[in-house]
């Protein structure tokens, strides 16, 4: 990986789901590099890991096994949302149609100064204000 890039929800959810063996082991070695400081994510791609796991990969899971995962990927820079920030979001959603908050993530990685976002969710080889997307699974 090189430069700094921006992990999307779905690399996290993916780091801690087995159904995938092949996605599971890309999605952990993308976040061992994250916590090596080559990315970051934001306080969205938190909130949105934890909703899932607690609602679809999880289910019947304790919130303490959760707030453990939490732990595990604390050593990871995250960016805090601000005005600016969805003030870009908006500006992402109308110069590219993408949604609000995707917009948001665009916005983040944008403000941390990556180069590359990886997700699966957004269209690969796309930039958004100078930020190119990469699909880590494909």
């Amino acid at each position: 990986m090189s430069g700094r890039s921006f992990l999307d929800t779905n690399v996290l959810v993916y780091a801690y789901d087995p159904t995938d063996p092949r996605k599971q082991e890309i999605a952990e070695d993308l976040v061992k590099q994250a916590m090596m400081g080559n990315a970051v994510i934001s306080t969205q791609v938190l909130a949105e890991f934890a909703t899932t796991v607690l609602n679809k990969v999880a289910v019947g899971r304790m919130p303490a096994e959760l707030i453990a995962m939490l732990d595990i990927l604390a050593p990871i820079r995250v960016v805090v949302p601000d005005g600016d920030m969805v003030r870009r979001a908006v500006e992402a959603h109308a110069a590219y149609a993408v949604h609000f908050y995707d917009g948001m993530i665009v916005a983040a990685a944008e403000r941390a100064g990556c180069e590359k976002i990886w997700s699966e969710d957004f269209n690969p080889g796309q930039k958004y204000f100078g930020v190119t997307v990469a699909n880590p699974f494909a």
